[in-house]
């Protein structure tokens, strides 16, 4: 399923690992502290387990969203370029 990862961290250090794990993870970077793609249900349970550790601050949050085929359909995305949240080459229409 696709999923959405947002974060604010406040140690540089731990949003830097952060940001590192998301990557291992097959996560693609969409902005400075967003990363999206696609993870199975075990992955992302495993990834929800894996970050835990970097959420040290007071204030510090990490969102992992996961968004059904038709949520990524209707997102709207307001960018300079045409950006698309799904690769409509890879989505079988059922």
């Amino acid at each position: 399923m696709f999923t959405l990862v947002v974060y604010d961290i406040s140690k540089d250090k731990d949003r830097t690992r952060l940001s590192k794990a998301l990557e291992n993870f097959g996560l693609n970077r969409i902005q400075y502290s967003a990363f999206t793609g696609e993870l199975n249900p075990h992955d992302r349970h495993v990834l929800l387990q894996d970050i835990r550790k970097y959420a040290t601050g007071e204030k510090d949050s990490i969102y992992v969203i996961p968004l059904c085929e038709r949520c990524m359909r209707i997102c709207e995305i307001i960018a300079t370029e045409d950006i698309s949240l799904i690769d409509d080459s890879k989505v079988k229409v059922v």
